[in-house]
């Protein structure tokens, strides 16, 4: 097994004391080492290429999903960035029409505190007149049978007012419920304007439009936990009080135009 062209002190020499064939237990060693070590680098490359393709397999999945998730929270943060905006359109757009009944409400309630105030005045008026009329004898008596006279008229005014309160009492808790049809609501509405129109007092007094400026404008409603449907509405209420002194007014007016029908010329 020695190669004769190696230099002597290269060469594996048998033990002396052991004979020529002591070299065989040298070889017997040698051959397991270098299995081993065989193994081992084979193994270790094994293992390696394992890891690697671990390693690699993991990075792939790890990107697949955070690819994955950028996509979906950029899907959701879209989303709610257009829901937000949307519902920031929709809050400016109830706020401008809270905004614009406000304005109206606010305007409609001056306009009727003007026309209060007139009728007061008004009606203060006829009732001096009234007073010397009543002063001037003959005439105080005719001024008495005409308001006797008017009696009846007012009475049939104050009893549609009264079915009105009712009626729009009614409307306006069909406008705040969650419950009501809105054509339930319409049909109410059309067989009020018609109540209004086949009622003499109700074309005298001009109810009608008055009743739809109502049904425009008149959008209060109590709170969710209300029961009291009188509770309902704001505009309503002014016109219902501005209606009963336009009834005590027209009641004077009426007597006064027959007082002055029954009256003698005196020019």
């Amino acid at each position: 097994m020695n190669n004769l062209n190696d230099p002597p002190g290269w060469n594996i020499r048998p033990v002396p004391h052991e004979g020529p064939d002591g070299g065989k237990w040298n070889y017997a060693l040698l051959v397991p080492m270098l299995g081993l070590a065989a193994f081992r680098w084979i193994w270790t490359r094994e293992s390696q290429r394992q890891i690697q393709e671990a390693k690699n397999q993991f990075e792939g999945d790890v990107a697949t999903v955070a690819k994955d998730l950028e996509l979906k929270y950029k899907d959701t943060l879209t989303e709610n960035r257009r829901t937000t905006a949307f519902l920031e359109l929709e809050l400016e757009k109830a706020r401008q029409r809270v905004e614009g009944y406000k304005k109206a409400l606010a305007s409609q309630s001056q306009h009727l505190l003007v026309e209060r105030k007139q009728l007061h005045k008004e009606r203060e008026e006829l009732e001096e007149e009234k007073k010397r009329a009543v002063q001037s004898g003959a005439a105080g008596l005719v001024l008495h049978a005409a308001l006797q006279q008017e009696e009846e008229w007012q009475q049939r005014a104050q009893v549609l007012l009264q079915d009105l309160e009712h009626r729009l009492v009614e409307r306006q808790n069909a406008f705040c419920s969650l419950l009501l049809p809105r054509e339930r609501r319409m049909e109410m509405e059309k067989d009020l304007l018609l109540r209004v129109a086949k009622d003499p007092a109700g074309a005298e007094l001009g109810l009608e439009d008055d009743i739809r400026d109502v049904f425009k404008n008149d959008r209060h409603c109590a709170d969710m936990m209300n029961m009291d449907k009188r509770k309902n509405g704001k505009l309503m209420w002014l016109y219902l009080k501005y209606w009963r002194l336009q009834v005590t007014l027209q009641k004077h007016k009426r007597a006064e135009d027959r007082l002055k029908g029954s009256l003698p010329d005196v020019n």
